[in-house]
């Protein structure tokens, strides 16, 4: 079980937001010690997924957790909406499908840029997605 070293919790309803996001989770992934990939593709899946929550949930909020699990460090952020929530998450997270004018890379794209992905959506119900990357201790 990995112990949270440090938590914080930004708030995502505007555009500014969005940059105010990716700024926060590159200080903290400077702070981790990730190389530069590594914090690029953790900021990339970070902005894909604030720019979701405002765009398709009505705006938001991400929390930011630095983890320790003794044998490595992570960065954990868990972006939360309470907008229509997703009806399909499989066709959801298949590249292409978007219900927007994006080019539907968003959720699928997020996924292969990080360790683990969780998400939590169901209609009416707005969506929770849990992102973490690691590196070694």
């Amino acid at each position: 079980m990995a112990a949270i070293l440090k938590d914080e919790t930004a708030s995502i309803t505007t555009s500014g937001d969005i940059v105010r996001v990716r700024q926060l989770v590159r200080e903290w992934a400077i702070s981790l010690g990730f190389s530069l990939v590594e914090q690029t593709k953790m900021v990339t899946a970070a902005s894909e997924l604030a720019r979701n929550a405002l765009d398709y949930g009505g705006g938001g909020n991400v929390r930011v957790q630095a983890l320790n699990n003794d044998t490595r460090r992570g960065l954990k952020l868990t972006f939360i909406d309470d907008g229509p929530g997703i009806a399909d998450l499989d066709q959801a997270l298949k590249d292409g499908f978007t219900t927007g004018r994006g080019m539907g890379l968003g959720l699928g794209g997020a996924k292969r840029l990080v360790n683990e992905f969780e998400i939590d959506s169901a209609p009416g119900r707005g969506t929770k997605v849990m992102i973490t990357r690691w590196r070694n201790a």
